[in-house]
This record gives structure tokens, sequence and C-alpha cells, in this order.
């Protein structure tokens, strides 16, 4: 199974290799991690930058985790 997250509005999903606790943590926290990855020089995870542009992308739209088989 594999988790992602589904933008409502847009119809859009992303499916970062992450498990879905780690994507609703990026999700409740995108602002700090936007204030992290400011001051880090060796870059995110892959998931995480995934991730947070996908959010970026969506802000403000309802955007939740969702799941495939």
């Amino acid at each position: 199974m594999q988790y992602g997250y589904h933008c409502e509005e847009c119809e859009e999903a992303v499916w970062p290799a992450a498990p879905r606790a780690e994507l609703q943590w990026l999700k409740d926290r995108a602002h700090v991690v936007r204030e992290v990855a400011k001051h880090v020089q060796g870059g995110l995870d892959t998931w995480i930058s995934e991730g947070m542009a996908f959010l970026e992308r969506h802000h403000g739209h309802s955007v939740f985790v969702t799941r495939r088989p």
C-alpha cells in the first residue's frame, strides 16, 4: 500500500516514498520545514522535497493524505 497527498480542488495527487505518518507530519508542519530548508546545506530528503513542492502548489486548497493499493 502506498500513501500520498490528494488535492480535492485540482484532483491532482502525488505519491512520495514515505509512510502515512511521515506525510501527515509534513503536512501539519510545512511551515517549520520551509524554515529548516532555508538553513540546510545538504538538502532535504527526496520525499520531503516532493511533498513540499506539492503542498506549495496547492496551498490554500483542501489537501489530504490518501492511499492506494
